[in-house]
């Protein structure tokens, strides 16, 4: 069968290997991918990899490179483990992509994310949402209603990781929120507050090109340069009595988003760290002493989120589809993917990748 698969730093390969084979455990199934997104994980194993994808057998899982990627896909339920009774062949799911025990500190306490030896699907396990098809578990496949696209079904991981960041923030009708860039995590977020009824959502983004994508999602949204030196000042004139906003979502993973972040929000409020840090940051805590703030950081979401957001997409309060811009082959997964979300001036935001037809 066809899959992309990650080697090393800039090499990731579409090649042919052996299809799942073995009998499939009982707790098991055989799936058949859709569409699968690319992450911002994916583009970080490409620029500098291996990260998280294994260069000896996983603790767990026992996956090992060369890796199928792909965590964020709809797929087709082709077989079952005798254990399986959730689904069958021929539904349609999508992925909650996290391998872990269910039998662990955390995962008796429901907080199967939390797991120190996790694997994740696409990243750590012999299989992958790039791939013709790939064996999962049974916790693994949520089932999809019919009304939700194959396309939709696919951005439900990452629009977990934008509603978990909300909750963690706080948000709800009235609040006032700032959302620090809008890559794909951040233009969910912001589809996010405005169905959780935010009555003010600044975006700060520097890309034009991202900057008109958000007016585009949220018509009444607030964009803001960072590089402006009066960008806070912006905010104030817009929040009451000028304090700044209650919570603030930073998306971008950079130190200079957190501090902007932290200076925006008014005393006592919230600043989650949503977008994962590749180096370390320097904070300044007497400020966020002084602030009284509320400082949480995010990682991945709860995995009973994946019905709640695809209730929401079903009603068409979050429409995660329009942040998608484009869609490609998996034999053009590189230059068509990779290299174009890596490019700092380029209008793509979130590319999926066509895997098979439903």
């Amino acid at each position: 069968m066809k899959a992309v698969r990650f080697h090393a730093k800039r090499d990731v390969r579409v090649e042919e290997v052996s299809a799942p084979s073995k009998p499939l455990e009982a707790d098991e199934l055989l799936v058949k991918p859709l569409v699968c997104g690319i992450c911002g994980t994916d583009l970080h194993e490409y620029v500098g990899g291996p990260i998280v994808t294994p260069g000896k057998p996983h603790a767990y899982s026992g996956a090992v490179l060369p890796q199928i990627l792909g965590h964020e896909f709809s797929a087709i339920v082709v077989d079952t483990g005798k254990d399986v009774h959730h689904v069958r062949p021929g539904d349609r799911i999508t992925v909650q992509p996290l391998i872990s025990p269910r039998d662990d500190y955390y995962g008796r306490r429901g907080l199967f994310h939390l797991s120190p030896c996790q694997a994740c699907i696409g990243l750590s396990w012999q299989w992958g949402g790039m791939g013709e098809l790939a064996v999962i578990k049974s916790y693994n496949a949520i089932p999809v209603p019919k009304s939700i696209s194959d396309t939709q079904a696919a951005m439900i991981e990452p629009a977990a990781v934008a509603l978990y960041a909300l909750d963690r923030g706080r948000v709800v009708a009235g609040s006032s929120v700032l959302i620090s860039g809008l890559g794909p995590i951040g233009a969910l977020s912001l589809l996010g507050a405005k169905a959780a009824g935010a009555s003010r959502i600044f975006v700060s983004e520097v890309n034009p090109n991202r900057a008109k994508k958000a007016r585009e999602l949220v018509p009444d949204c607030i964009v803001i340069d960072p590089r402006d030196p009066t960008w806070f000042e912006q905010i104030q004139d817009l929040t009451e009595d000028g304090v700044g906003v209650d919570a603030a979502i930073e998306c971008v993973g950079a130190e200079k988003s957190l501090t902007a972040c932290v200076d925006a929000v008014r005393r006592q409020g919230v600043v989650v760290q949503a977008g994962l840090h590749s180096a370390p940051a320097t904070i300044d805590a007497m400020k966020w002493a002084l602030k009284d703030l509320t400082v949480e950081a995010t990682w991945c979401w709860p995995s009973y989120s994946f019905p709640r957001v695809a209730s929401m997409i079903e009603s068409g309060v979050l429409p995660v589809e329009k942040v998608m811009t484009s869609q490609i082959a998996m034999d053009d997964i590189v230059e068509k993917g990779f290299e174009k979300l890596l490019d700092p001036a380029g209008d793509e935001m979130k590319i999926l990748v066509k895997v098979s037809e439903s």
